[in-house]
């Protein structure tokens, strides 16, 4: 508490100080946030990998590996294609939210985001096909399924040329799109198995031996159908509160 409140006072008394208001505050904060955020989206890329691949599920459904395991190539390239895409993602709103200077600076990190996000997706895909052919045997058995990576290349494909012609607003539901497909084809290729055992097939953990009582599943609807509207409502209010572009003066941060 002590150290606390004298980082506190060495604050206020650099802001008095000074005249450009805590420089190093806000950029303490800016680091803060930017790492963070890349953690967040690598991580739970890293995560959608291992499900993907496989983990060490063994008897009474234990994990029988080491957590370094996690951390292997492939989920390594997962983690680096979410954040791509994220980063695609963020840059094409924060265009259709900028203007001026700042966004001529975003417009540049779009499309590097963009060629950073079509070869690491490819370098993925190209990775699936060859080495994890399970998430495709599904698509395979039933080749009416294949229209979901179909759609999922032309809406990758769309978004660079909608850029290109300065259509953000549409590039973004197309992004929006790719988000979806791409998280569809994972439900598809896994689907009824929610984890992958690497070390034997029956200790797979599936939607049957993985799902909770009856009485839980009805709870946790009701929860989902009474907050879901809620989310939606609060969200949809949000953006209507805050549409257009933003407006930077002196007093912006």
């Amino acid at each position: 508490m002590l150290f606390l409140a004298a980082l506190i006072f060495r604050a206020v008394s650099i802001e008095f100080r000074s005249k450009e208001p805590m420089k190093w505050w806000r950029q303490m904060w800016d680091v803060s946030y930017s790492v963070s955020s890349i953690l967040l989206a690598v991580l739970l890329g890293i995560v959608l990998g291992n499900v993907l691949q496989g983990i060490a599920i063994g008897p009474n459904y234990s994990f029988q590996g080491h957590w370094l395991q996690f951390l292997n190539p492939y989920a390594i390239m997962v983690g680096l294609s979410t954040l791509a895409l994220c980063m695609m993602h963020g840059a094409i709103y924060l265009t259709m939210k900028t203007e001026g200077r700042l966004f001529a600076k975003i417009t540049i990190l779009l499309r590097n985001s963009i060629v950073f996000f079509i070869t690491s997706f490819g370098l993925v895909s190209l990775y699936t096909l060859i080495y994890l052919p399970h998430l495709v045997e599904r698509l395979k058995s039933h080749p009416a399924f294949f229209i979901f990576p179909a759609l999922a290349f032309l809406s990758i494909a769309n978004i660079p040329r909608l850029v290109a012609k300065r259509r953000f607003r549409i590039a973004f539901l197309f992004s929006s799109l790719t988000v979806s497909l791409l998280l569809a084809l994972v439900a598809l290729g896994l689907y009824p198995t929610l984890l992958v055992s690497t070390v034997n097939s029956a200790y797979d953990i599936t939607i049957y031996n993985g799902a909770s009582s009856n009485k839980s599943l009805g709870i946790m609807l009701l929860f989902a159908a009474i907050g879901a509207p809620l989310v939606l409502s609060y969200t949809a209010f949000v953006f209507y509160t805050f549409r257009g572009k933003v407006k930077l003066d002196e007093t912006s941060y």
